[in-house]
């Protein structure tokens, strides 16, 4: 028998904001069912197990980061629909800690092509075209940003920007500065 209340969808949302307060890889069915006060094979009519979980978890990331994102991009070009793309990227991770590390989780080849993740690809590169950017310097360029601001957020949010007094909001804009001359000037092969 199903447990009223209990959906897909709501064990889903539930999971992501469990991930937020405890980490994305602490996120299992069994954690998921105590938050309900429920056994675990209550679960079970609507998740297949802890990788189902976190799959789901994964895309409501995604899907949640795209809008954002997209809401971000609105209307702007060049530096300055640089600066809100990496600042709604920013953002997402340092209120939905948990959420941006699911959307960074490795889904299988079909369940990515039918993803939100395929919707940021094109608003990276929809960016990029401000930038007059032609393949395959637009991919270079394309996994640059991804890297740069991963390796920002992780960095950020792992604590290792807290030894010293200079704020990390400076040192972002400074980033994303930097990264704008450099889009603006790419070298070619």
């Amino acid at each position: 028998m199903v447990r009223a209340g209990l959906t897909t969808e709501r064990l889903t949302r539930a999971g992501a904001e469990l991930a937020d307060e405890v980490g994305f890889e602490q996120v299992t069915v069994s954690a998921l069912a105590r938050r309900f006060d429920v056994k675990v094979a209550s679960l079970y009519s609507h998740l297949k197990n802890s990788r189902d979980l976190k799959t789901r978890i994964a895309l409501f990331a995604l899907e949640e980061l795209a809008d954002r994102v997209a809401a971000a991009l609105a209307g702007r070009a060049g530096k300055d629909a640089l600066a809100a793309f990496a600042d709604a990227y920013r953002d997402y991770a340092r209120e939905h800690p948990g959420r941006y590390d699911a959307a960074r989780f490795r889904l299988d080849p079909e369940t990515a092509a039918a993803s939100a993740g395929v919707r940021h690809a094109q608003m990276t590169r929809a960016l990029l075209r401000g930038y007059d950017l032609a393949e395959p310097e637009q991919t270079h360029a394309v996994r640059m940003l991804g890297s740069v601001f991963h390796g920002y957020v992780s960095l950020e949010l792992g604590g290792g920007f807290s030894h010293t007094a200079v704020d990390p909001q400076e040192s972002w804009h400074r980033m994303v500065d930097s990264l704008d001359v450099m889009l603006r000037n790419w070298p070619t092969s």
